[in-house]
């Protein structure tokens, strides 16, 4: 379970990486060239979206890298990710595998107890 953690983890971070360079990228452009009507208007809470756009990846390559030693913790940075990215992102074409990722992550190492061993949490 640790290593799938692991792996679920890290995949779900990169994706998540792409989809934070477009939201943060977006939100700067439009900062930077104002909204142009029916096309590309500014978001409502822009300082959310890049906020979310650094910080959720960085949780799950975070919880992902750290599932074999601690996957407590792992298991909970890979949750507070997935919803991060569903808070900010909204459920949709480009985000539906980072959140699936990062939550089916998050689940497998609060799962992992004793079986994989180095350290069971509980």
């Amino acid at each position: 379970m640790r290593n799938a953690a692991m792996i679920l983890g890290v995949i779900a971070g990169l994706i998540g990486m792409i989809v934070g360079f477009f939201g943060y990228g977006y939100v700067e452009a439009i900062k930077h060239f104002g909204d142009i009507d029916g096309i590309a208007e500014q978001v409502d809470n822009p300082g959310l979206i890049q906020t979310a756009s650094i910080v959720a990846p960085l949780l799950a390559i975070a919880g992902g890298a750290m599932a074999h030693a601690r996957a407590l913790i792992a298991g909970i940075l890979l949750l507070v990710s997935a919803a991060g990215m569903y808070y900010a992102f909204g459920f949709g074409v480009f985000t539906m595998f980072p959140i699936a990722f990062a939550g089916v992550a998050g689940v497998l190492g609060l799962a992992a107890g004793k079986p994989d061993e180095p350290k069971a949490h509980f």
